[in-house]
């Protein structure tokens, strides 16, 4: 039996990295995706992670024991925002710390186009917009959380009768306002020297120890729960658009189901993914309404791209997706 030719145009070694910025499914901008390679291949994530990822399970796991036992509940804001904002800036590389005030911005975003389209008077729009490592301290993390609970529980009480799907959360019948569809100038003080360069996954095991301790037991389980209402917010934004792929991107499990057992720090990392790829569809959907509004010949689906300039002052990158 003669054999097959071999074809010699088949590439033999693909490049994970290379293979993950190709990919035309995933629909994050290119700005973004570079960052997110470049911290997947820091030394960190390679040497340190498994081994930061085990300790720091056992240790939220004896801090959660020693609460239910004790009569009374640690709680240390001010301690957990000031570790935070120093860990940042002297242990975890600008790139990561670049990609944690973006999710802040980008999560805050997604909550105010459901504000801002949902047809519901009253709704209160999210101002937690940081833009710098300092500005994530100040209670940023806790509020991060609970923003999602109040426009939720708003868009709940909104409803007629309480409780029932609500009415005019309906597909808007004019254009969707995507004013707010945008991520300012970022600084993460890549100047700053700093004692170690960690990439953002095992920056955030590190974190979930003072997270853990410094909560209280409430407070850490709802700031875990917060990640599955990312199925909430996926089903708001489908039933704004009327488009399903929001809901391609649901994590697993359901909002009904309290959980506080799950890996905190890998959740939190899939919560940013999806995040952005809400706000990357937005504003694709924002693009083709624009084109269709002024009758312009549609543009060729693509992957969302950034652009950006230079900050006078300080240097650093402002991005816009396209």
């Amino acid at each position: 039996m003669a054999e097959r030719p071999r074809d010699r145009t088949r590439r033999t070694e693909p490049s994970v990295w290379e293979a993950i910025m190709a990919d035309p499914t995933v629909p994050i901008g290119r700005r973004t995706l570079e960052l997110v390679v470049r911290d997947q291949q820091r030394w960190s994530r390679t040497w340190l992670l498994p081994w930061v990822r085990l300790l720091s399970r056992l240790a939220v796991t004896l801090i959660s024991v020693v609460k239910r036992l004790l009569p009374w509940q640690l709680r240390a804001h001010g301690t957990m925002d000031s570790l935070c904002v120093w860990f940042l800036r002297r242990c975890v590389a600008p790139e990561a710390g670049e990609l944690l005030i973006r999710h802040f911005v980008v999560e805050t975003q997604l909550l105010n186009f459901v504000v801002r389209n949902a047809g519901v008077p009253g709704l209160r729009e999210v101002d937690l917009l940081p833009t710098t490592l300092r500005e994530l301290g100040d209670r940023a993390v806790i509020e991060h959380d609970l923003n999602v609970y109040d426009v939720l529980i708003a868009l709940g009480s909104a409803a007629t009768p309480p409780g029932a799907r609500l009415r005019n959360l309906a597909r808007p019948t004019g254009p969707l306002d995507t004013s707010m569809l945008t991520v300012p100038p970022l600084d993460t003080e890549p100047g700053r020297r700093r004692l170690l360069n960690l990439d953002i996954q095992t920056a955030l095991y590190l974190m979930n120890v003072p997270f853990a301790l410094c909560l209280t037991s409430e407070e850490y389980r709802r700031a875990v729960h917060s990640m599955r209402l990312d199925i909430s917010l996926l089903a708001l934004l489908t039933q704004l658009t009327g488009d399903s792929t929001f809901l391609s991107w649901r994590p697993e499990g359901s909002v009904l189901r309290v959980d506080s057992t799950v890996d905190v720090p890998r959740s939190v990392y899939e919560h940013a993914v999806i995040c952005e790829y809400a706000f990357a569809r937005l504003i694709r959907t924002a693009a083709g309404a624009a084109d269709g509004a002024t009758g312009a010949v549609p543009r060729p689906r693509r992957r969302p791209t950034e652009t950006g300039t230079r900050h006078a002052t300080t240097g650093v990158r402002s991005m816009r997706i396209e």
